[in-house]
C-alpha cells in the first residue's frame, strides 16, 4: 500500500506538523474565534456577540489611525528595504577586496537583538544625544526625535531600515550567485555597461527575488512591534501606534481578547492581501489568462 510506502516520510514530517498544528493552526482558529465575544465585562464569561467587535474597530477613530499610521510606517520602510540592499549587493558582489568584511559589518544588525539596537537609537535620538549634538553644531534648534508626533514614526521607521539591511542583501547576494557571467559579457559586448548592464540583466532576472523580498518586508513592516514599543510606546499622541501594537494594548493591557482578536484578524486579511498584490505585481507573467 501506499501508505506503508510513504511511512517513513509521514513520520518526519510529523514533528513538523505537529508544531504547526500547536502554533499556528490551533492559535489561528481559536483567534477567530475568540474575536466574537465580549471579554470587557468578566475574562472568564465572555459574550456572545457576533461581528460587534469588527464594527467597533471600524467606527474607532483610534483603530482607523493606527491601520493610517501602519500603512505610513510601511512607506517608510519597503520602498527602501527593496531597492537599497539591491544596490549593495550589486556592489559587494564585484571583484573588490575585503568582501567579506564588508558583508559582516552590514549583516551584524540583523544578528543583533531588536531590544538592544532600539535602546542605542533611543540613546541617539535623546534630546542631549549624539544626534541632536551634531544638529546643534549646525546651528539648528534640536529635533524631537521621539517627542514630535512629525518625526517620531520616521526615526523608528530608520530603526527597521537599519537592522534589516544586511538580511535583505544576503538574499539577493545569494540570487546574484545564479546569474551567469556569461550574460554580462554579452551586454557588455552589445554596449551595455555599468548601471544599464543590471537594468537589463540583472533586474529581470531577479525578478521573483525582489518579490519575495517586497512581501517579507512588507509583512515585517506590518508587524511592526519591539522597536515601536521600546522607543516610543505609540506615542507621542498615538503618532507611532501601529496595529500591532493597539492589539497588544487591548490584549495585555486592557484584557479585551475580543476586540484584540478582531483587530488580529483585520490584521491578516492586510497582510493576505499585500501578499497577493506583491506576488501579482512582480510575478503577473506567471498569472496571464
Amino acid at each position: 500500500m501506499d501508505l506503508k510506502k510513504n511511512l517513513g516520510a509521514y513520520l518526519f514530517l510529523l514533528p513538523a506538523g505537529i508544531i504547526l498544528l500547536l502554533f499556528f493552526f490551533i492559535p489561528f482558529f481559536q483567534t477567530i474565534y475568540l474575536s466574537f465575544f465580549d471579554f470587557s465585562k468578566s475574562a472568564y464569561n465572555p459574550d456572545f456577540v457576533e461581528f460587534s467587535n469588527y464594527i467597533a474597530l471600524i467606527k474607532s477613530p483610534l483603530f482607523l489611525k493606527t491601520v493610517l499610521n501602519t500603512f505610513y510606517f510601511l512607506i517608510l520602510c519597503v520602498p527602501f528595504l527593496v531597492v537599497f540592499p539591491l544596490f549593495l549587493a550589486i556592489l559587494i558582489n564585484q571583484n573588490i577586496r575585503l568582501k567579506t568584511l564588508y558583508k559582516a559589518l552590514i549583516y551584524i544588525p540583523v544578528i543583533v537583538s531588536t531590544v538592544v539596537i532600539a535602546i542605542a537609537f533611543k540613546w541617539l535620538y535623546a534630546p542631549s544625544g549624539l544626534l541632536n549634538y551634531f544638529v546643534s553644531l549646525l546651528g539648528l534648534e534640536p529635533i524631537g526625535w521621539l517627542s514630535d508626533p512629525k518625526v517620531a514614526m520616521i526615526s523608528v521607521a530608520i530603526v527597521t531600515i537599519f537592522r534589516g539591511i544586511g538580511y535583505y542583501m544576503m538574499i539577493y547576494l545569494s540570487a546574484l550567485l545564479s546569474i551567469p557571467n556569461e550574460l554580462y559579457e554579452a551586454a557588455e559586448v552589445d554596449g551595455a555597461v555599468g548601471f544599464k548592464k543590471h537594468l537589463i540583466i540583472t533586474i529581470p532576472h531577479l525578478m521573483p527575488v525582489i518579490a519575495l523580498v517586497s512581501t517579507i518586508s512588507s509583512i515585517s513592516a506590518l508587524k511592526a512591534f519591539t522597536e515601536i514599543y521600546v522607543m516610543t510606546k505609540g506615542g507621542p499622541l498615538d503618532s507611532t501606534k501601529t496595529m500591532v501594537y493597539y492589539i497588544y494594548q487591548y490584549a495585555f493591557e486592557n484584557l479585551d481578547l475580543g476586540l484584540a482578536s478582531a483587530g488580529a484578524v483585520i490584521l491578516l486579511i492586510i497582510i493576505m492581501a499585500f501578499s497577493m498584490l506583491n506576488i501579482f505585481v512582480f510575478e503577473k507573467d506567471k498569472y496571464k489568462i
